[in-house]
This record gives structure tokens, C-alpha cells and sequence, in this order.
């Protein structure tokens, strides 16, 4: 089915129009003078090599990469014995733990952000990296559950039966056809976690303040002294990197299936 002139001129002005910040920020990065300026004066690249080079930044990003890797390490191993559970024994109260599971991602960032800030002072743990990373892991677990139960749902329990007639036990079956078509789901539950991990601002600061600061938390704290192209170098960073791993992603494996669009067995 061929596509009309218009629909093409309507869907290059969508895309145009969502690209348009990227480009903005992209060119930003790029300006010669130490100044927030579009379109860019003159061309260097001297604001990711300030990225590099500058101790301040390099720790805000060493503060990040430990956070995102730990906190989705964190999710993806609580939420895959979860899914596994609910999937596997067909529980009287899954929809109560499955909720129990999604509920912190689907309320306000704030409202979760001011609970989690609450209790890791009556803990004695806030501003410590450790209080942001379980943080982070408790925000982003929905992210790894449901892709992993997705995942497992695409799985036909006859492979399971057939398995078990054939003498495997639980652990067998689990290392030689679960694990195997589950693995894409648990890269991709851990892939969503950590972008976004990198990437949040407001549970970090809630539960850290300035005392573990990330990237996000160090644009914040820059703006009080002036604009930087640094800013916007960074933000081309975070950009590039979602990318890539959403790239890697959709290039390796099988993306409507991540997205839920498995086929129905009868």
C-alpha cells in the first residue's frame, strides 16, 4: 500500500517536530563560546572533553553508572523469581502480589520519592548511595516484571509437560527451555531499568540530597551557577546511550514480543 504525499509530509513534520529538542541540545553542545546558544556559533568539542576532564562531572557520572547498574541488577533479581512464581504456580492472590509489584512505578514520582525520603531518615540511611540504589531497584521493578512476565507468558507449557514426561525435573527444565527463552526479556528488563535509572532525578535528590550527586542532580546544581554547554553535552550523552541499548535491543531480539505482541496459542 503505497502512502500519499500528504501522509508523508504528515509524518516527516511529526517526526521533525519530536526530533526538533534533540537537535536544539545536539547543536548546543557543539557552540564554540561558553554560552547556551542555538543555532550554534562557530563548532567545537571542547564541552565533552570538559565532560571528561573535570573531576566534578566524572564523579557525578561514576555516581550514576554504579546507581543504574546496581538498582536494575536489583529489580531484575527481585522481579524474576516474582514473575516466575506468579506464572508458574498460578497463586490465589497473584493480582494482589502482582500489584504489589507495579504499584510504586504507577504513582506520582513525587509521592514515592517523599515515601522512600521518609523512611530512610527514620532508618538512619539517608543520603547514602546504597538508600538511592534500593530506591531506584523498588521505582523500576514494574519495568523487569512485566517484560519478564511477558516473557513467560509467551512460553507454551506443553514444552514444560513434555519435559517432565521425559524424566527432567524442575531444575532442569528450568536451565534447558526456561532460562534459554526467557534470557532476551531479563536483558530488556534490565536495559529499561537502567536507562531510566540513569536518567531519574527527582527519587535521587529526594533520598540522597547533595550528598551522592548524579549527573541529573549535577545539571541541577549547575544551572545555579550559569549555563554551560557541558549541560547540553551531557544530555547528548544520555540521549546516545538510550540509543544504543534500545538499538541493541530491538537489532538482537525481538521487539514486538518485548513489547507484549506475542502470538495466542490455542
Amino acid at each position: 500500500m503505497t502512502r500519499s504525499p500528504g501522509r508523508r509530509l504528515f509524518l516527516a513534520a511529526v517526526m521533525l517536530f519530536l526530533a526538533a529538542p534533540l537537535l536544539v541540545v545536539a547543536g548546543v553542545s557543539v557552540n564554540a563560546q561558553r554560552q547556551l546558544l542555538f543555532p550554534p556559533r562557530g563548532f567545537s568539542l571542547r564541552w565533552y572533553g570538559e565532560l571528561l576532564a573535570q573531576s566534578d562531572w566524572l564523579n557525578a557520572l561514576k555516581n550514576s553508572l554504579v546507581i543504574a547498574t546496581s538498582s536494575a541488577a536489583l529489580a531484575v533479581a527481585v522481579a524474576f523469581p516474582l514473575a516466575w512464581f506468579l506464572w508458574r504456580y498460578r497463586v490465589r492472590h497473584a493480582r494482589l502480589l502482582w500489584a504489589l509489584g507495579v504499584a510504586p512505578f504507577t504513582l506520582p514520582p513525587v509521592v514515592t520519592a517523599l515515601g522512600f525520603l521518609v523512611f530512610w531518615i527514620s532508618v538512619g540511611l539517608y543520603g547514602a548511595m546504597p538508600a538511592t540504589i534500593v530506591s531506584h531497584a523498588i521505582f523500576f521493578l514494574t519495568l523487569p516484571l512485566v517484560t519478564i512476565s511477558l516473557g513467560l507468558e509467551s512460553i507454551d507449557r506443553q514444552l514444560l509437560e513434555a519435559a517432565a514426561t521425559l524424566g527432567a525435573d524442575d531444575g532442569a527444565t528450568f536451565r534447558t527451555i526456561v532460562l534459554p527463552l526467557l534470557r532476551p526479556y531479563l536483558i530488556s528488563g534490565y536495559a529499561f531499568a537502567f536507562v531510566l535509572s540513569l536518567n531519574e532525578y527527582i527519587i535521587a535528590y529526594m533520598v540522597a540530597g547533595f550528598t551522592v550527586e548524579t549527573l541529573p542532580i549535577k545539571i541541577f546544581n549547575s544551572l545555579r551557577y550559569g549555563y554551560t554547554p557541558v549541560m547540553a553535552a551531557v544530555s547528548v550523552l544520555f540521549v546516545l546511550v538510550a540509543g544504543l541499548i534500545f538499538g541493541l535491543i530491538a537489532r538482537f531480539g525481538d521487539l514486538p514480543k518485548l513489547l507484549g505482541a506475542y502470538a495466542g496459542r490455542d
